[in-house]
C-alpha cells in the first residue's frame, strides 16, 4: 500500500487529504466513493515519507566528526599538490619563453 494526497471539497472548504491504495487510480476512486465524484479536485500525488534519524552516541558522533575531518584533509592535500604542480609547470613555461 502507498500513502496519496490530494486535495478534496468538504461542504464548500478544501482541504487536504491522505489516502492508502495500491496506485493513484485506486486513490482517486476511494476518493471519489467517499467525498463525490465532483468534490476530488487534484489527482491523488505519492507521498513519501522520510524514515526516522536515530541521534549518534557520543563515541558514533566521534568517530563520523574524525571521518569528516580526514575527507576534508585530503581534499585539502590534494589541491595543495595540485596547486604545487600548475606552479612547478608555469616556472617551467615561463624559463623556455625566457631562453627564447
Amino acid at each position: 500500500m502507498n500513502k496519496y494526497q490530494a486535495t478534496v471539497r468538504v461542504k464548500g472548504q478544501l482541504a487536504k487529504t491522505a489516502i492508502f491504495a495500491d496506485c493513484a487510480v485506486h486513490a482517486r476512486l476511494l476518493l471519489q466513493w467517499q467525498y463525490g465524484f465532483a468534490n476530488v479536485l487534484s489527482t491523488p500525488t505519492p507521498i513519501h515519507e522520510t524514515a526516522t534519524i536515530k541521534p549518534l552516541t557520543p563515541q558514533q558522533a566521534r568517530i563520523d566528526t574524525l571521518k569528516r575531518q580526514k575527507d576534508s584533509v585530503a581534499k585539502q592535500l590534494k589541491a595543495e599538490r595540485d596547486r604545487q604542480k600548475i606552479a612547478k609547470a608555469q616556472q617551467q613555461i615561463n624559463a623556455v619563453n625566457s631562453t627564447n
